[in-house]
């Protein structure tokens, strides 16, 4: 594996990532919170705001047919010795909680991992705390699942 060339990838993705996240508006939690307030559909005096779901949708667009072009297609990724895929397919009570868990967040504060590190660079400070908070959520998921582990 071209060590170089996999770090090069990896810069490029992210930064096409973020820049999509900023230009999209995915990095502002009001627009954010705006679109996950479904209930906003039945309510007058609110509106709803379907944005991200061209977002959504043109990510959709982009990859459908890189996937089955370039993606499935192969043995082997490019810049990798295998695909770094799931090594389980079970639905379970951890990967139910952990989803919730993570939903909840999102629609309580609007920002989600990929969005808060663009508004990170942005300069935004407001998100610092959700940064920390997330933090702090991964650590003690890490010792939670440590101490299960070691029973």
């Amino acid at each position: 594996m071209n060590n170089v060339l996999f770090r090069l990838t990896s810069l490029v993705c992210g930064l096409l990532f973020g820049l999509g996240m900023v230009i999209s508006g995915m990095a502002d939690p009001a627009k954010v919170i705006g679109f996950l307030n479904v209930a906003a559909l039945f309510d007058a005096q609110t509106s709803w705001d379907p944005s991200l779901l061209f977002v959504m949708g043109g990510a959709l667009l982009v990859f459908m047919p890189a996937y089955f072009l370039v993606i499935r297609p192969r043995r082997r990724p490019v810049n990798a010795q295998q695909f770094s895929l799931a090594s389980s397919l079970q639905i379970d009570g951890r990967l139910i909680g952990g989803a919730a868990l993570f939903g909840l967040g999102w629609g309580l504060a609007g920002v989600c991992p990929g969005p808060a590190l663009a508004s990170l660079a942005l300069g935004n400070a407001d998100v610092w705390g959700f940064f920390i908070a997330m933090l702090a959520g991964l650590g003690a998921g890490n010792v939670f699942i440590w101490a299960k582990n070691a029973r």
